[in-house]
């Protein structure tokens, strides 16, 4: 079920006249964008086009980020990327606790656990962990917090192709259960169209397609539609 539409009409973030540059190149030029409050959207883009740059600057993790409009996000924002950053010297339960405190902390990290399939796991070593299972606990550790934001960055792109079809539908689920609003930056259109309500592509430092995605329609569609915003045709290759 989607997010009711007065909740999407709250934007969790707002972008006005965002701009990057790195060695007097610039990476994002004048972006402004709104991302409503319990809304997945997806944020594709050539490698270099600035979608993990976006990203960072949305954490709070750019201070280089210049131009005379502003950038608003929540308090609340946890980031997973495509390494699951656990650190190999604390056993699961406490990467997912890192960080946190209060009398329910250990309850509700052990709660989070065995949301995304790892209860039993809590003194795991991360070395003992394949790479899907450490992303679990990367989702553990994120959502652990309630977030008003998740911000994923390729979370799945060194995972095999099994795996990633599991994580698809655990993220999602999780969304659905959670409602944070997402941002999911990836190179792949079908991850995108399978699970965001909404595409952004990134071309040229601003935001060149916004496509809402209607998960009744036939992904063909929008994935056609995609690929010609990045300039792929269906029989490249």
């Amino acid at each position: 079920m989607a997010p009711h539409t007065e909740q999407l009409t709250r934007p969790t973030v707002r972008i006005q006249n965002l701009t990057r540059s790195f060695g007097g190149r610039t990476v994002l030029d004048g972006i402004d964008l709104d991302l409503p409050a319990g809304q997945f959207t997806a944020l594709l883009g050539h490698s270099g086009s600035g979608k993990s740059t976006l990203l960072r600057a949305i954490a709070g993790l750019d201070h280089g980020v210049a131009g005379d409009g502003r950038l608003t996000a929540p308090e609340r924002v946890s980031v997973v990327f495509q390494d699951s950053r656990l650190l190999p010297w604390r056993r699961v339960l406490a990467n997912v606790l890192l960080g946190l405190d209060g009398k329910d902390a250990e309850e509700r990290g052990r709660a989070a656990l065995t949301e995304v399939g790892l209860g039993g796991r809590e003194r795991a070593w991360p070395g003992e962990l394949s790479g899907g299972e450490a992303q679990r606990a990367a989702l553990a550790r994120s959502l652990v917090r309630e977030p008003e934001l998740l911000l994923a960055d390729e979370p799945f792109g060194a995972l095999d192709a099994l795996t990633r079809i599991r994580m698809h539908h655990l993220l999602r689920e999780l969304w659905k259960r959670h409602r944070p609003a997402v941002l999911l930056v990836t190179h792949d259109v079908d991850e995108a169209i399978v699970l965001a309500d909404r595409v952004l592509v990134l071309e040229e430092g601003r935001i060149g397609l916004d496509l809402a995605i209607d998960h009744g329609r036939p992904r063909d569609e929008y994935r056609s539609r995609l690929l010609a915003a990045l300039g792929v045709t269906e029989d490249a290759g």
